[in-house]
C-alpha cells in the first residue's frame, strides 16, 4: 500500500517534468503563430503584474498573425510595451484597438538555434524525469531498510518505477521529434 502512494506522488512529479518541458517549448518562437507566444507575458496592469491571457482575448487568424484584442482599451500601450520588452523580436502592430504580431519567417540559421534549445530544454526534462527516479529509488531502499516493505515488494516497485521513467522518457523524445518537425517545416 505505501509503495503504491510513493509511486503514485513519483508519477506526479514526472508529469510535472512533462508539463515545464512543454510550457517552455511553447514559449519558443516557430515560423508559425500560436497564442502561447504571448499569453504568458506579464503586463503591468494598474501597478500589478497581470498575465496577458487575463487582459486579452488572443486570436490567430491566419498562420502568420497573432492579434490581440484588450478588454479594456487603456491597457494596450502597456501590453505593446511588454510586447516589445519580451524575447519575442516581434514589433507589435496596433490601430488603437487591437494589436496585431505578424509572425516572421525564420531563417536557416535561426531554426537550427532554435533546434539546438530545444533539444536542451528536452534534455533538461529527461535530466528532471531521472532526478525524480533516483530519488524515488532512495526513498523505496529506505523503506526496505526501515523494514516497511520487503525486499520483493521494493524490487516491484523499482521495476514499476523504471517503466514509469521510460514512458515519460519516451513522451520527452516525442515532444522533441515534433518540435523540430514544427520547427523544419516552416
Amino acid at each position: 500500500m505505501m509503495t503504491k502512494e510513493l509511486l503514485k506522488e513519483i508519477e506526479q512529479s514526472m508529469k510535472k517534468s512533462i508539463e515545464s518541458t512543454k510550457r517552455e517549448l511553447s514559449e519558443l518562437r516557430s515560423g508559425r503563430a500560436n497564442p502561447k507566444m504571448v499569453e504568458g507575458l506579464r503586463i503591468n496592469y494598474y501597478g500589478t503584474p497581470t498575465l496577458l491571457k487575463e487582459l486579452a482575448t488572443i486570436g490567430v487568424p491566419e498562420a502568420r498573425m497573432v492579434v490581440i484584442s484588450p478588454y479594456d482599451p487603456t491597457s494596450l500601450k502597456e501590453i505593446e510595451k511588454s510586447i516589445l520588452q519580451s524575447e519575442l523580436g516581434i514589433t507589435p502592430v496596433t490601430d488603437g484597438k487591437i494589436i496585431r504580431l505578424i509572425v516572421p519567417p525564420l531563417s536557416e540559421e535561426r531554426r537550427q538555434e532554435l533546434i539546438k534549445i530545444v533539444r536542451k530544454v528536452t534534455e533538461e526534462g529527461k535530466v528532471s524525469v531521472r532526478t525524480v527516479r533516483r530519488d524515488a529509488k532512495d526513498k523505496i531502499k529506505s523503506l526496505e531498510k526501515d523494514k516497511q516493505i520487503s525486499e520483493d515488494e521494493r524490487f516491484k516497485s523499482e521495476d514499476e518505477l523504471q517503466k514509469m521513467t521510460d514512458r515519460y522518457i519516451k513522451e520527452i523524445d516525442t515532444i522533441l521529434t515534433d518540435k523540430e518537425k514544427e520547427l523544419k517545416e516552416f
